[in-house]
């Protein structure tokens, strides 16, 4: 576990990052880019074209064993057994007391084995809890972080770039699923997921790969307009897809149902799980009238709102801002925000956020912001 005095990882990337001349910043105890040039271009590039990145910082954490999917089915909200080999489930683990510990992606490699993938700054937080939890279970839980480098290939050109450069059935492969395959020669799980709201892929690879990868695949997108991508547009694009970021719209002090993300559990399934009884009261609460609810919010000017400014109806504080930023694809500034339900139907009149002292005004709209058409 990295901590706040210890130098900040880097991955296999980072001289060829530093050779484009990257803007680097520590993320999560890792060293990662930033942007490359304008993050406006970046993220026009990805919802227009394609862009690449590096991904590298996030935690693989390998379940296997006889009763994997049992344990995982006990670990976290999901129905891990029901997902098919080849397959991959959004999903969260909880605390014991229905707060959200980190949300997560899981892929089913094979009947016994599952790949957990969690976002860097609570990958150790979810390796404990696993280990923890995998008590009495005949089943290992392993850490893998150093076991991989993962690259990402997003927008309308990805499947052009990725496909000209496998054999893998890419035309066969759903969203949310992924498959064993080579990329420019390098052996690779080919999944199709991303957090930008475009089409594309996430390659993981063996570290040793990874610039030769990301080389091959720069080389072959050149053409289509792909061009590196850092955390900066990744912010903006997911929040322009109205996806969660751990940390701002889910955290501990709130479950999945607070976060309107009640559909990821599943009481149905097999078994107890933790949580389960603070989470069944957690959706009675929901289904009566939740207290706050998650909504987009769209400037009426061009201040830009920040994660923890105050969302106010009349002078009262209503809410709180949880991400904000200009929309390049919208071309005005966008927030997510949790606010009080009585204020959060879409079209919901004199709503503001409170920009330093002055109260902008906002129309609060449905989520996602963006949604590319299919």
């Amino acid at each position: 576990m990295t901590s706040s005095s210890a130098a900040p990882r880097r991955t296999a990337l980072d001289a060829l990052h530093r050779s484009l001349g990257a803007t680097m910043t520590d993320f999560a105890g890792w060293d990662m880019p930033l942007r490359y040039g304008s993050e406006r271009e970046e993220h026009t590039a990805v919802r227009t074209r394609a862009g690449l990145f590096d991904l590298s910082h996030m935690g693989e954490i390998t379940v296997t064993g006889p009763q994997a999917a049992a344990l995982l089915n006990h670990a976290l909200v999901g129905d891990l057994a029901a997902v098919g080999v080849g397959r991959a489930r959004y999903t969260m683990i909880c605390r014991a007391d229905g707060g959200i510990l980190d949300d997560l992606i899981v892929y089913r490699l094979a009947e016994t084995e599952f790949m957990v993938v969690a976002n860097a700054s609570n990958a150790q937080v979810v390796l404990d809890a696993l280990t923890e939890r995998s008590a009495g279970f005949d089943a290992a839980v392993r850490d893998d972080r150093d076991a991989y480098a993962l690259l990402a290939v997003q927008g309308p050109e990805a499947a052009g770039i990725v496909g000209a450069l496998t054999d893998a059935d890419l035309k066969g492969l759903k969203y949310y699923a992924g498959l064993p395959g080579t990329v420019a020669g390098v052996p690779a799980l080919i999944a199709r997921t991303g957090y930008t709201g475009e089409d594309g892929f996430e390659l993981f690879v063996a570290p040793s790969d990874a610039v030769a990868l990301w080389e091959a695949l720069s080389a072959e997108g050149a053409a289509a307009g792909l061009v590196p991508c850092g955390l900066s547009c990744r912010d903006t694009l997911r929040l322009e897809a109205g996806m969660p970021l751990y940390g701002h719209e889910l955290s501990t002090s709130l479950t999945p149902f607070d976060a309107g993300l009640g559909r990821v559990v599943k009481f149905a399934k097999e078994g107890d799980f933790v949580g389960r009884e603070a989470l069944t009261e957690a959706a009675e609460l929901a289904s009566r009238r939740p207290p706050r609810v998650l909504v987009g919010l769209i400037a009426e000017g061009r201040r830009v709102p920040r994660a923890g400014y105050d969302v106010v109806v009349g002078g009262e504080v209503v809410g709180e801002v949880t991400s904000g930023a200009p929309s390049p694809t919208l071309g005005r500034p966008i927030a997510m925000a949790y606010v009080d339900a009585a204020h959060s139907a879409p079209g919901t009149a004199g709503v503001g956020v409170d920009i330093r002292g002055s109260h902008e005004p906002y129309e609060v709209v449905a989520l996602p912001f963006y949604q590319r058409q299919k």
